[in-house]
């Protein structure tokens, strides 16, 4: 069951529970309104522009991610997987999914087949996928980062929502781990509890952090983008005690 609320001007995405499977604030409608979603993104401090050009989300729900990606970065071209078709319409009906066939291709379909099956690379894999009660089943398995592993470009990253440090969050760190030989980093959990983990396979990523700081200010400034909050967090792991985040 897909069900829809509306709070404080923010309109809400249920599979038939409590869990909050989306969100868009009515009056900014292409903003990423949940903090996790934002913080998704953070892979625009990881790669220099102009990144990505093919992105491939894994889970489509309200749609928030393909709109930020559609309306912020027009040089990116998108391919969207969705196992339920009823989300797509529900997306496009009351999320305000573009309608544009070019840039945002949106396939109903397993996310895990569909990795398997083809050999196009991206330069981003997001994948968001969960159910009803919050479980990620296959696209929280072994052979499943190991398929994104083989789809990313030299210059791709993986970005997965873990939801939270709980729930068997080491686990599904540590296969993500070793899938991509250990280039993987776990992001400090964000305001609304999701922990978000990155991953490459391809060319290394090597930041200092004062780039880290400037490039989040671009990106609030340019695209509202905020991941200042992000910068702050990471300064304060031992992934950047050296002054530089390196995966």
């Amino acid at each position: 069951m897909i069900e829809i609320s509306e709070s404080a001007g923010v309109r809400y995405l249920h599979f038939g529970s409590g869990w909050v499977q989306g969100a868009m604030r009515i009056a900014r409608p292409t903003a990423l309104e949940l903090a996790y979603t934002r913080e998704m993104m953070a892979g625009l401090l990881l790669r220099e522009p102009p990144w990505p050009r093919e992105a491939l989300l894994v889970g489509l729900g309200a749609g928030s991610l393909a709109k930020f990606i559609y309306h912020k970065l027009p040089e990116t071209r998108m391919t969207v997987v969705e196992i339920n078709p009823r989300v797509e319409v529900v997306a496009r009906l009351h999320f305000k999914l573009p309608d544009d066939t070019v840039r945002l291709r949106v396939v109903i379909g397993d996310g895990a087949d569909f990795m398997l099956q083809g050999d196009r690379l991206y330069d981003a894999i997001l994948v968001d996928g969960f159910d009803k009660n919050a479980r990620a089943g296959v696209l929280d398995t072994q052979p499943f980062y190991q398929a994104c592993r083989a789809r990313l470009s030299d210059r791709g990253l993986l970005a997965v929502n873990l939801l939270g440090r709980s729930r068997g969050f080491q686990a599904s760190a540590e296969r993500i781990g070793r899938a991509f030989g250990g280039r993987a980093l776990v992001f400090p959990s964000c305001d609304s509890g999701n922990t978000i983990a990155f991953a490459t396979a391809g060319d290394p990523v090597s930041v200092a952090v004062e780039d880290l700081q400037a490039r989040a200010l671009a990106l609030k400034e340019t695209m509202g983008l905020n991941l200042l909050p992000t910068v702050a967090r990471l300064k304060e792991t031992k992934e950047l005690a050296l002054g530089r985040l390196t995966l």
